[in-house]
């Protein structure tokens, strides 16, 4: 699957996961332990205007991890998508993105660093309110392929940012597959 392809795909489900969101939706729990649903919302159009400016060689301004959306977070999200799947159409692969500070990564890191996020936040949101899972098969084992290409060990376990791989059965979906190998049960239980 063509790289531009993949991502316009699961940002386009993504924001219309942020869009299916009601108000009364916002305080639920979702699978990240530390985020109910408006914080979650939050974390992902927070990262997304980051990855946005980064990928277009700007500096970010603002503060990723404690965005605010404003009365549209559906706009917010597709806006900076567009803006970010530009950033890539225009200047490509073969350099190094800044994710946050000066550090920067090989491009094809970053861009796999995106598609996860995007893939395994929005499953988080459907989760969460209820709404369908939008991904296809084959954007989540692209996903999976290059999540198990770029997430090193020492990322995983107690105080990192991803959990131990949750076992799947042989026949799980590429999104359940995805999900348990970010550290997520395939159907969490959610009692909120």
């Amino acid at each position: 699957m063509d790289k531009v392809e993949l991502l316009t795909g699961v940002l386009s489900k993504t924001g219309e996961l942020i869009e299916g969101v009601d108000a009364d939706q916002l305080s639920l729990p979702t699978p990240c332990d530390d985020y109910d649903v408006e914080t979650l919302i939050n974390h992902i159009v927070g990262w997304l205007l980051l990855f946005e400016s980064n990928c277009h060689g700007r500096a970010y301004d603002g503060d990723a991890a404690n965005h605010g959306c404003g009365a549209d977070p559906a706009a917010e999200f597709r806006a900076a998508a567009a803006g970010l799947v530009a950033g890539w159409e225009k200047y490509g692969f073969d350099r190094k993105v800044a994710v946050t500070g000066n550090n920067k990564l090989p491009a094809e890191t970053v861009f796999n660093m995106t598609v996860m996020e995007y893939l395994t936040h929005g499953w988080d949101l459907a989760v969460a309110t209820a709404q369908p899972i939008p991904f296809t098969d084959q954007e989540a084992a692209e996903t999976l392929s290059r999540a198990e290409a770029t997430l090193p060990p020492e990322y995983r376990g107690e105080h990192m940012p991803f959990g131990g791989i949750v076992p799947t059965s042989q026949d799980a979906s590429a999104v359940d597959r995805l999900v348990a190998f970010l550290g997520r049960e395939p159907v969490p239980s959610l009692n909120g």
